[in-house]
């Protein structure tokens, strides 16, 4: 499989009377945004704002970030069994808008989810303070249950993507991302040498609203699948809504996701990327037992030598991760786990539900309980109140002066466990 990333570089948004970009600019059409996604008659009223890198704009509850892109060669179209029909994805060229973020907001249930400061200290925690986010706030009819609600809501976040993607369709790119690999048969012939690695992603698959969605099908319904990366890099993977803010996996951070860029970085020359085994995360131990064994299972039968899982979520996911680990080193495959910690406020308690003597190599996207304290904001793009439903934040945590305290639960992408975030380390 062959994909492009071929990325426009954006310096600006602005409203203007067309959907277009000029000149590195993208100019939206606020009205035809609006009456595009108004089409779905179980929507009330749609409000599109601007929000920029250093603004002092607060945008909450955030349900997802999305890259608009268009695809312009190729089959199928953008998120295929979503919104596009199903098709194969992951070969052909993709323009990109590259910088912007379609951010949807909106109420949907009493859990809420998370924060993006455009600036200050709440902005060095999220990766989507650099983006320039178009702001779309979801306003449903009234009386839907909750599941349709959050249905409304994803639909229409990865509508308004299409369609501000739309205006990168004739536009040359500034800069081209080649990725590319054959077959396995093939890859394992041209680099006999190197040591065969697959990815692990796990993936949220709890009900409740925390569900992903490949090709269009909620991952409580699937056994462990094996993909090619290409195609999760070409919107083949989506996000639900629902989810712990710091560490759940945005549409947009699948449309990117950095441990499958990195692993395609080094293909070829330090290892052999051979592809993505996409797990779901389930509640009940007999799904926990099936999914792990059929991971490693999976794994082994590849052929793998070394395995890469990154984890979504924490507490009870950390078994799902445990499990796995424990089943490929017992099977004599290295595996490395990235996910993040829940610690405490001090850093002193247990970082995970559960361990395993097997892990012995693992990397930490951060402690999701560090507690921060955000300045008020000049423009609050959504609703203030609902920090006291995030996970993170609590009943008294806005103060009398907006600003407010909580913990990086509340922060979109604060303690990314597949890296994308801003997160790194230092040594003492």
């Amino acid at each position: 499989m062959k994909l492009e990333h071929r990325k426009i570089n954006i310096k600006d948004i602005q409203f203007g009377e067309k959907t277009e970009v000029v000149n590195g600019v993208l100019f939206v059409n606020k009205e035809e945004v609006v009456a595009e996604l108004k089409t779905n008659n179980k929507i009330k009223e749609i409000k599109i704002d601007i929000a920029r890198p250093g603004e002092k704009v607060r945008i909450i509850p955030v349900k997802d970030a999305i890259e608009p892109r268009v695809k312009i060669e190729g089959d199928g179209d953008q998120f295929p069994g979503v919104l596009a029909k199903v098709t194969q994805a992951g070969e052909g060229k993709v323009n990109i808008l590259n910088g912007v973020a379609v951010v949807t907001i909106g109420d949907i249930v009493g859990f809420q989810e998370g924060v993006i400061d455009m600036w200050g200290e709440g902005a060095k925690w999220t990766p989507f303070s650099k983006t320039l986010n178009l702001v779309v706030e979801i306003i449903p009819i009234d009386g839907l249950e909750p599941h349709v609600h959050e249905d409304v809501v994803r639909m229409a976040g990865l509508k308004a993507a299409a369609f501000i993607g739309e205006a990168g369709r004739e536009i040359e790119p500034d800069e081209v991302e080649v990725y590319e690999t054959g077959s396995m048969a093939e890859e394992i012939a041209k680099y006999p040498d190197l040591p065969k690695v697959l990815y692990v992603e796990m993936l949220i698959s709890q009900g409740l609203l925390h569900d992903g969605y490949i090709y269009g099908v909620n991952s409580q319904q699937i056994l462990p699948t094996l993909l090619h990366p290409n195609e999760e890099l070409d919107g083949a993977v989506i996000s639900g809504n629902c989810v712990a803010a710091c560490d759940k996996i945005t549409t947009y951070q699948h449309q990117n996701n950095p441990v499958m860029k990195d692993l395609y970085a080094k293909h070829g020359k330090e290892l052999n990327f051979l592809g993505v085994i996409l797990t779901p995360e389930l509640t009940t131990l007999d799904g926990k037992l099936r999914t792990c064994d059929y991971t490693a299972k999976l794994c082994k039968m590849v052929g793998a030598d070394g395995v890469i899982v990154s984890e979504e979520g924490y507490g009870n996911p950390d078994t799902d991760l445990l499990m796995i680990c424990k089943r490929l080193e017992d099977s004599g495959i290295k595996t490395v786990l990235i996910t993040d910690e829940c610690a405490g406020r001090d850093g002193m308690s247990q970082s995970l539900a559960d361990t395993a003597k097997e892990a012995v190599a693992v990397v930490s996207g951060g402690n999701v309980s560090h507690l921060v304290t955000l300045p008020p904001a000049d423009v609050i793009l959504g609703n203030m109140e609902a920090i006291s439903t995030l996970a993170g934040g609590w009943e008294g945590s806005l103060l009398e002066d907006g600003s407010f305290q909580c913990e990086l639960n509340a922060i979109i992408g604060a303690t990314s466990e597949i890296g994308y975030h801003n997160c790194t380390s230092k040594l003492y």
